[in-house]
C-alpha cells in the first residue's frame, strides 16, 4: 500500500493552468498518482497507509529559492526553519561570485573572512571540503549522515575561483590563469554544479573584464549549465550593466539568469519598463534569459561591499590597512560619498539609507536597526566615522539593509513570463532583511491576494516550474505523475509572512505541510526532525 494519500486538495500544479481538485497518492518520495475530482465522480478512492485531508488547501510544488545564502546554514542548523517553513524545498547555493568550493586553505581563509557578513566566520562548521564535489559530499551527508533541512543546488562562484587562479589583483588574468580558470569551472561542473555565478560589485570577482567572463561562460556552456551574474551596477549605469550581461551570454552561447534583477536609487525610478523592453527584444531574437526577484524594496548586503574596488585590492586584510590609514580613509570617503564608488552601484551613498542590519561583536550592538545617519547623529559624529570605526572594529563583519528600491519597479519585473523568485536571503545578524524568513508567502499573501498583482496560479509557476526548467530538473517544478514530492500545502485565504523589518524572524503563516521527498518537514505548522534534503547536482555531460 502507497505511504500518502492527500485528500481533496486544490491542486495549483506549477504550469500556471487552472487549479483542480484532486486526491494525490505518494510513495518512495514520488507522485504515484493523481485522481482528480474524485469525490465527485463517485470513483474509487485511493488508499495509502495514511491519509492527510487538504479541504481548503492548495496543493503545489516545492518553491525553488534561485538566490539563496544558505550555504554554511544548511550545515549549521538542521531545522532551518527559515525555509523550510516558507514552502521552500530547494534552495541554489553559491550565489555572488563568493562561496566555499573551490578552494585551498589560503583562498577558504580569505573567502571565510569576505562574506563573514553573509555567513558567519564558520568557527562552528568543520571546513573538510576543498573542491565543489566535495562540498556537495557534505550536504548530501549533513546531519550525522540524515541529510540537510532541504534540498541545494550549488553554483561555481567565479569570484573565488578567481581567488584561486589570479589572487587579489586587479588586473587581467595571463593565459596560463584563464586556462586555470576554465579547468576549475569545468571541474566543479562535472562535480555536479548547475552553472557559474558571479559578484561583479565584489571583488575580486570584479576584477574580470567581459572577454575573461566569456571564456569561463562557454565552458559552462558546453555541460548545459547557466551564468548567473550579479551585475556592474544597479544604480548608475543599471541598464548599460543588464545590456552588457545580455551581449556576453550571446557571445558565449551561454543561457543567462540575472540574479536580484532589480533597479535601484533615485537614478532608476520607474525604468524597469526600459530593462523589460531590453529583454523582450533579446527573448525575440533567440537568447535564453531568466531572472530572480525579492518582493520588497530594501535589498541587503554587506558595508565593506559599498567601497570602492581599489580600496578592496589584495583582499580582506588590506582593506583593513587601508582604513586604519587616515589619508587613505579619506580617499576612500571621498569616492564614496561624492564620487560614487563602483561598489555602491556608481551613485553617491546617502547614509540615511543605510541601515546596519547585524555586528559580529556585542559592544557594536547598539548600531543595529539604525542607519549610519542615525548612529551619526546620536554620537555628534560623520556618518564616515561611524561606518570607518564599525568596518575597523567589527573586522569587515556589518550587514546592512539599503533602502533604495521602488515599489513599481518591483511589481513590473515580477510580472514578466520569465520572472522567478529568489529571497536573496543573508541569514546572519540580529535584524536581518525580512525577505530570508518570508519571500514565497510575501509573494502569495501580498501580491497575489491582497494586490492581485498576479494570479495565483501564475505566481506558483513563477515560484516553482520556471525555475525548475532553468536548473534542467527533469522531475521537479510541477505536480505530476512520477516527479518528486516536493510539496507545498497552504491556506490561500491566509498564507502570509510573518517577518517584517521591526520582527524578520517571525515564521510565516497559513502553510500547515511542506514535505521534501515524500516526507513532512513541516506538519501541521511545526517543524518535524525530518532531514530529507540532499544536494541536487547537474546531470548533463558536455
Amino acid at each position: 500500500m502507497e505511504q500518502l494519500v492527500i485528500r481533496d486538495a486544490d491542486v495549483v500544479d506549477g504550469s500556471g493552468a487552472p487549479s483542480y481538485r484532486a486526491d494525490v497518492v505518494i510513495d518512495a518520495g514520488r507522485i504515484v498518482s493523481i485522481v482528480q475530482e474524485a469525490a465527485a465522480a463517485g470513483c474509487q478512492r485511493p488508499k495509502a497507509q495514511r491519509e492527510l485531508d487538504a479541504e481548503g488547501l492548495v496543493l503545489s510544488p516545492g518553491f525553488i529559492d534561485m538566490h539563496a545564502h544558505s550555504d554554511l546554514a544548511l550545515l549549521r542548523d538542521p531545522d532551518h526553519s527559515a525555509k523550510a517553513a516558507q514552502g521552500v524545498t530547494l534552495e541554489v547555493l553559491g550565489q555572488d561570485g563568493l562561496s566555499y568550493a573551490p578552494v585551498d586553505d589560503r583562498t577558504l581563509a580569505e573567502v571565510r573572512r569576505s562574506i563573514t557578513g553573509w555567513n558567519g566566520y564558520g568557527d562552528d562548521i568543520d571546513f573538510d571540503w576543498r573542491s565543489v564535489g566535495e562540498y556537495l559530499d557534505r550536504l548530501d551527508h549533513g546531519f550525522e549522515g540524515r541529510g540537510i533541512a532541504v534540498n541545494a543546488a550549488y553554483l561555481i562562484p567565479q569570484g573565488t575561483v578567481r581567488m584561486l587562479a589570479v589572487g587579489w589583483e586587479d588586473r587581467e588574468a595571463t593565459p596560463q590563469e584563464l586556462d586555470r580558470m576554465r579547468q576549475l569551472v569545468a571541474e566543479g561542473l562535472e562535480q555536479g554544479a548547475v552553472g557559474l555565478s558571479s559578484g561583479l560589485t565584489y571583488t575580486p570577482g570584479m576584477y574580470a573584464k567581459d572577454a575573461e567572463l566569456t571564456e569561463l561562460c562557454r565552458v559552462v556552456a558546453s555541460y548545459d549549465g547557466y551564468y548567473c551574474p550579479h551585475h556592474r551596477s544597479y544604480g548608475a549605469g543599471a541598464l548599460e550593466a543588464y545590456e552588457e550581461m545580455v551581449e556576453l551570454t550571446r557571445e558565449a552561447g551561454c543561457p543567462l539568469h540575472l540574479a536580484h534583477a532589480t533597479m535601484n536609487f533615485g537614478v532608476n525610478k520607474g525604468r524597469a519598463p526600459e530593462l523589460l523592453t531590453l529583454l523582450d527584444e533579446a527573448l525575440a531574437s533567440g537568447a535564453d534569459i531568466s531572472l530572480d526577484t525579492y518582493p520588497y524594496t530594501p535589498g541587503c548586503t554587506t558595508l565593506v561591499a559599498m567601497l570602492p574596488s581599489w580600496a578592496s585590492e589584495g583582499g580582506p586584510e588590506a582593506i583593513l590597512q587601508r582604513l586604519a590609514d587616515d589619508g587613505t580613509a579619506e580617499r576612500i570617503r571621498h569616492h564614496v560619498e561624492v564620487v560614487g564608488s563602483d561598489g555602491c552601484h556608481g551613485v553617491p551613498i546617502e547614509w540615511d539609507t543605510i541601515e546596519i542590519s547585524g555586528v559580529g561583536t556585542d559592544d557594536l550592538a547598539d548600531h543595529v536597526g539604525r542607519t549610519i545617519q542615525q548612529s551619526a547623529d546620536v554620537r555628534g559624529e560623520t556618518p564616515w566615522a561611524v561606518a570607518r570605526r564599525l568596518l575597523l572594529a567589527d573586522r569587515l563583519g556589518p550587514t546592512i539593509l539599503q533602502h533604495v528600491g521602488h515599489e513599481e519597479n518591483v511589481q513590473a519585473i515580477m510580472r514578466h513570463p520569465v520572472h522567478t523568485g529568489g529571497s536573496d536571503g543573508i541569514l546572519q545578524g540580529a535584524k536581518p532583511h525580512p525577505r530570508a524568513y518570508g519571500t514565497f508567502p510575501q509573494y502569495l499573501g501580498r501580491y497575489v491576494r491582497e494586490l492581485g498583482v498576479l494570479s495565483l496560479e501564475e505566481c506558483v509557476a513563477h515560484l516553482t516550474s520556471r525555475p525548475a526548467a532553468r536548473l534542467r530538473l527533469p522531475d521537479r517544478g510541477l505536480v505530476r505523475e512520477g516527479y518528486r514530492a516536493d510539496l507545498v500545502l497552504f491556506d490561500p485565504a491566509t498564507v502570509a509572512a510573518g517577518s517584517t523589518f521591526a520582527d524578520p524572524r517571525r515564521l510565516p503563516t497559513g502553510i500547515p505541510h511542506v514535505l521534501v521527498d515524500g516526507r513532512f518537514v513541516i506538519e501541521d505548522g511545526r517543524r518535524t526532525d525530518v532531514l530529507a534534503g540532499r544536494a541536487v547536482r547537474r546531470t548533463t555531460r558536455p
